[in-house]
């Protein structure tokens, strides 16, 4: 009997003195709540020498974790099995985290670098008064061409998609929302728009497009249009940016009838356990050197108005990418529309592709 006790004694002292080095070893090397940071974010969407910087700065030592689409994070984000202290959601994916408590308010006063960010990218409806949410990358959705290939015709409207002379040409990228608003756009209607009628419409007129439609894709369309596999392709406008930046030839236009003005956002989720860091490393983003070395390595635009002084000309005057004011007031933010609406979106999407099959 004593022999059990002292095997029970002893099991339990090698036990505590294994967790006390675990611990003591996660705490030195940065392990421990307080000094990790796990950041949440799309794929090849930060420069990682700015997280390097980050590190070095604050002794903070950064887990980074990536998504692919918006309803993978929030799901994971929703099971809460994982910590995550900073995450980058898109607007309407914000407006639905906010429905369902995923969010954790942000406090400005650790903010100062929030006075860089330009108004008018302030207080948009997804998130009134940025309560818990800051821009960190915004743009459009518009139309990649090549001119050799389309004999020096320059598309400005959606409704030249569908010239004839465009037969098999086009790619389109792999989105409901995207693809969906880009029907209802071409009939002047809104792309969050729910009256039926329209939808139908708008499906009925993208059903006629698949002639000219040679793939619906994802992150392939950017090598696929650099590569000339194709002459036209509806993307978003970093992506535009970094295919044009592969080949020369390429341009960029968004439609005149208006198209989508999109935001992704750094937010504190509800799983977050390290409050204090995640405020310095947004804030850290917002340094505006920090925001426009970050915009030039990703290449889309950068929300923080100060940074535009340290970008280079050709990248902080290109319209294309930064729009005046005039054109943005053409442009729609994606609303969230409810599980119901999205869903319908989502097969109306899937019988557009049933279709081109």
């Amino acid at each position: 009997m004593k022999q059990l006790v002292r095997m029970f004694l002893l099991i339990f002292i090698v036990s505590f003195a294994l967790m006390y080095v675990v611990s003591t070893l996660n705490s030195t090397q940065g392990y421990s709540g307080k000094n990790t940071l796990t950041i949440y974010n799309w794929g090849d969407y930060i420069d990682p020498d700015l997280i390097k910087q980050f590190e070095k700065e604050s002794g903070i030592k950064v887990i980074y974790q990536t998504f692919d689409s918006n309803e993978a994070m929030m799901t994971k984000i929703a099971q809460g099995g994982t910590t995550f202290d900073v995450a980058v959601p898109s607007e309407y994916a914000i407006s639905k985290m906010k429905e369902e408590n995923l969010l954790l308010p942000l406090d400005h006063s650790k903010l100062p670098n929030l006075k860089y960010i330009n108004p008018r990218f302030m207080d948009l409806s997804f998130d009134k008064k940025n309560t818990y949410s800051i821009p960190y990358f915004w743009g459009t959705v518009g139309i990649v061409y090549n001119p050799d290939m389309l004999d020096g015709k320059k598309p400005t409207s959606w409704n030249d998609l569908w010239d004839e002379n465009l037969r098999n040409q086009i790619l389109l990228v792999d989105g409901a929302r995207e693809v969906i608003g880009m029907g209802l756009n071409s009939l002047h209607y809104s792309l969050n728009d729910t009256n039926e009628e329209h939808l139908q419409e708008a499906k009925q007129k993208l059903s006629t497009l698949t002639p000219n439609v040679k793939a619906i894709v994802g992150d392939e369309i950017k090598m696929l249009l650099a590569n000339e596999e194709a002459a036209v392709g509806v993307v978003w406008s970093g992506d535009a940016s970094e295919i044009m930046s592969e080949n020369e030839k390429l341009d960029y236009v968004v439609p005149e009838e208006g198209s989508n003005l999109w935001f992704d956002n750094m937010v504190i989720p509800k799983t977050a356990k390290n409050l204090e860091g995640a405020h310095q490393f947004i804030n850290f983003m917002l340094e505006p050197e920090h925001a426009a070395q970050n915009a030039e390595y990703v290449g889309y635009s950068t929300p923080n108005e100060k940074a535009l002084e340290y970008l280079p000309e050709e990248i902080a005057g290109d319209e294309r990418f930064y729009p005046d004011p005039e054109m943005t007031k053409k442009l729609e933010v994606y609303e969230n529309l409810g599980k119901r609406m999205l869903s319908h979106y989502n097969e109306l999407f899937l019988e557009f592709k049933m279709h081109k099959k």
